[in-house]
């Protein structure tokens, strides 16, 4: 079994994926099974940046390497391009995309030298699976560097439309430099015809057949790879002793009430405010529901350092004032507003603990909260997912009440029919959504993207 070498922005942990995010979670079993290197940046800025020593971690048969960026990095690579061009751009949002050529330059300045720093690292039988939207122009570079290894890329958020796509300057060779990979896996068959779509308009590209592709002379794989979680292990979270406690702390205030929750970053593309407005519609439509029903959010914060964010979370502040303001009573709050995480295993406590949840971005390449919730529920008395439309996860969870997150009206009526849906329609609905959720859970995801690679 060759060695996998994996790249991605940030890294680890190794040792406690239960703190972990979904990529960590997906990742750390294969790099066990199969033995690698998992490379990226160490979350530390430092003068000497990314010619600082590399840090090295081992544990058993995986080690984390990692490197530093400097100030300049972060401010034109990271919270530049990364965050004002690219993370806009591919979520439909060019209204608020930052086009700066001195971004462009350090986001590639920094795919070089990473690089560079990743290629005494590698054996000439490696696997290399680069993860995500700050390394587009990595494989390129390896390729530039001599590198003839299997490379496999993966990004974990949406691919728009052409047109949206074309609005980026010099966006040919951002895509060019995308099929330097052997592989390019994208979350859902959408994304994936939004990759052929702009290779046939813009380069002139063919579609092969059996996923290949071809344009600007080379051929390359693009498939889509759902991403899942640890699916049974989230629901053994649920029944563990942190979840177990925060379930129970929240039963003891709900006192017989029922929540809604919504766990999101801070961001724009999740749709916050359109979930609030949607509320309290909710309670304006429904009034004999008010005292009875709340929503709890969950919302840490997220690249702070850009203004879009910081407008973001005073919007929501306001919003969630003026909904508690118009409906609160002595003992109840509509919204309960929390900007600060949980861990996963105490969060899988706060969804079993929920009635329904409120999945709703405006656009998500999949939304793995979607998918914990269902794995938390009790499988005898479930609740129910409303998830948006535009969230790559709808693609296969149809049981989900789907809803349009910019339409409150809907959305309010969603809340209203999942607050009355029967125990049967929710075993049923839940037990569909959990057995998919087993079958296409975060080592299938890897397993499928790697074994394409192979072949």
């Amino acid at each position: 079994m060759k060695r996998l070498v994996v790249v991605s922005n940030r890294v680890g942990p190794l040792k406690d994926t239960g703190k972990a995010g979904g990529l960590a979670v997906a990742l750390v079993d294969m790099l066990r099974e199969r033995g690698g290197v998992w490379f990226g940046w160490s979350g530390e800025i430092s003068d000497v940046g990314t010619f600082s020593e590399l840090r090295r971690e081992r544990s058993k048969t995986v080690e984390l390497c990692t490197i530093d960026i400097d100030a300049t990095d972060n401010a034109e690579f990271y919270a530049g391009y990364a965050n004002r061009t690219l993370w806009p751009v591919l979520h439909y949002r060019l209204d608020i995309a930052e086009f700066s050529p001195v971004f462009e330059a350090g986001y590639r300045r920094v795919n070089e030298r990473f690089a560079a720093r990743l290629l005494p690292l590698l054996r000439s039988d490696d696997q290399i699976w680069v993860h995500d939207y700050h390394f587009f122009h990595l494989g390129a570079e390896l390729r530039r560097m001599g590198v003839e290894n299997r490379i496999g890329f993966f990004l974990h958020i949406p691919f728009p439309p052409p047109d949206m796509l074309s609005a980026l300057p010099r966006h040919r060779d951002l895509v060019r430099s995308l099929l330097a990979y052997d592989l390019i896996g994208l979350q859902t068959d959408r994304d994936r015809r939004h990759f052929v779509d702009y290779l046939r308009e813009e380069a002139g590209g063919v579609d092969l057949g059996d996923g290949r592709v071809e344009a600007w002379g080379r051929i390359a794989r693009v498939a889509a790879f759902p991403i899942g979680i640890d699916t049974e292990g989230f629901h053994e979270f649920a029944d563990g002793p942190e979840g177990r406690r925060e379930r129970l702390r929240l039963e003891r205030h709900l006192n017989g009430r029922r929540q809604i929750v919504g766990v999101d970053r801070i961001d724009y593309s999740k749709g916050i405010p359109h979930r609030f407005r949607a509320v309290e519609r909710f309670f304006d439509d429904y009034p004999e529901h008010r005292g009875k029903v709340s929503l709890l959010q969950v919302a840490p914060p997220s690249r702070s350092e850009v203004d879009a964010y910081a407008e973001i979370r005073r919007e929501l502040e306001h919003l969630a004032g003026h909904i508690n303001g118009r409906f609160a009573d002595v003992d109840w709050t509509p919204i309960r507003f929390i900007t600060r995480g949980f861990p996963r295993r105490a969060l899988s406590g706060v969804y079993r603990a929920s009635r329904m949840a409120l999945v709703t971005p405006l656009r998500d390449g999949m939304n793995l909260v979607a998918k914990e919730y269902v794995a938390a529920q009790d499988h005898q008395d479930p609740g129910v997912l409303l998830l948006s439309r535009f969230a790559g996860a709808a693609e296969s969870m149809g049981e989900a009440l789907i809803v349009n997150p910019y339409a409150a009206d809907e959305v309010a009526s969603a809340i209203k029919a999942a607050l009355d849906m029967p125990l049967d329609e929710r075993r049923a609905r839940h037990h569909a959504l959990y057995t998919r959720l087993v079958e296409g859970d975060a080592k299938h995801w890897a397993n499928s993207f790697l074994s394409m690679l192979d072949r």
